[in-house]
């Protein structure tokens, strides 16, 4: 987009969908570089777009509000997954849900608090809203954020390093136990349609199989293989489960849905589990690991990258450049159509270098 003829004065920035660790180095980057280099005034929109529902809920954010927040987990200005502006779940008297379309809203208070472009930080659910209110108007700018690292035209987003770590802590704990009780520890780990956790993991915790959504498995395979490694010797087994993956000729394990439509996963690391004990005899516990993984401090990965995005971020608004995001590409950080991000979901490549690496090194896929 051409460069805008409106000066900057006041900027908003909001975080959208799950939280994970890095969040608060990209409101401080922003914040600091806003402030400093461009003298802006920066607006905290609180709980995503809600602040922009209610715009009571906002909060001016200073110099002294960010200085001591980069190594923290979480974000300072809230978050949420269930705050579609587009499909707001409106709770009526009678405790019912009805759908509503408060876009308009948005952007009525929007000009009412005065700003002149807002920061967006999110997955591909906050992108394609993002996108949306470009596309009605406003001046958007995408930083992206999701533990998965399936949001497409980047190489990466910041929350995915840390939620490995975390990851492959969980899996070093786990192996001095399940070695100790001679069992078969199934872990389930969180990607939705990508297995990107559970692969990263599952290689720097030396797990014996993983599964993941890219590579559909036969339980029995996956059976064959632990009576394989027991016949050998090997006492105990470590299987990790993406919550997306799917067995052949089978469906995901869904637990919910929203009133919006959006399919909630998990149970596939009980159902694995289960179905494993049974085909083996082997004993068998599993361990979800859930939210941890979005939580604690970011790694320094995490801060550099969320810092830069923060950074970046602010200088597509002085350049006028919405209705994009930034991303990295190799070792720069370039503006990006956000239509380019929600193109597709980025997905283990089935036959990419790091799942040849995995098989080499003697996992098993569960497909072979």
């Amino acid at each position: 987009m051409a460069k805008s003829a409106k000066p900057i004065k006041r900027i908003g920035i909001s975080t959208g969908g799950g939280d994970c660790p890095g969040l608060n180095a990209v409101i401080r980057a922003v914040v600091y570089t806003a402030i400093t280099k461009y003298g802006w005034e920066v607006i905290g929109i609180l709980d995503s777009f809600t602040g922009l529902i209610y715009p009571d809920q906002i909060r001016n954010l200073t110099l002294d509000d960010v200085k001591d927040i980069l190594h923290k987990g979480g974000t300072i200005i809230g978050t949420t997954n269930r705050g579609n502006p587009f499909a707001w779940e409106k709770k009526n008297k009678g405790g019912s849900v009805e759908i509503v379309d408060y876009s308009d809203r948005v952007m009525e208070n929007f000009e009412h608090l005065g700003l002149d472009a807002l920061i967006v930080v999110g997955g591909d659910g906050t992108m394609k809203i993002a996108q949306k209110f470009f596309e009605k108007g406003m001046p958007v700018v995408g930083v992206p954020k999701t533990i998965d690292n399936d949001l497409s035209a980047t190489d990466t987003t910041f929350g995915f390093d840390s939620a490995v770590r975390t990851a492959t802590e969980v899996l070093d704990k786990l192996r001095s136990t399940a070695e100790s009780h001679h069992r078969v520890m199934v872990v389930e780990m969180m990607g939705r349609h990508s297995g990107w956790i559970a692969l990263y993991s599952g290689i720097a915790g030396a797990a014996h199989i993983i599964l993941i959504p890219e590579i559909p498995f036969d339980i029995n395979v996956v059976g064959r293989r632990l009576k394989q490694r027991v016949e050998g010797g090997d006492k105990y087994s470590i299987v990790v489960v993406a919550e997306g993956a799917v067995p052949k000729a089978g469906e995901i394990s869904a637990v919910g849905k929203s009133p919006d439509g959006t399919v909630h996963l998990g149970g596939i690391g009980l159902k694995v589990g289960k179905a494993l004990e049974e085909l083996t005899g082997l004993e068998t516990r599993v361990l979800v690991v859930g939210h941890i993984q979005r939580g604690g401090s970011p790694t320094e990965f995490d801060r550099i990258l969320a810092s830069r995005y923060g950074e970046a971020s602010v200088e597509l608004i002085a350049n006028g450049e919405f209705g994009k995001m930034v991303a990295l590409r190799g070792t720069a950080i370039k503006g990006v159509p956000i239509t380019e991000a929600l193109a597709e979901t980025k997905k283990v490549y089935a036959n990419g270098t790091l799942v040849k690496v995995a098989r080499s090194l003697g996992i098993c896929f569960g497909d072979e």
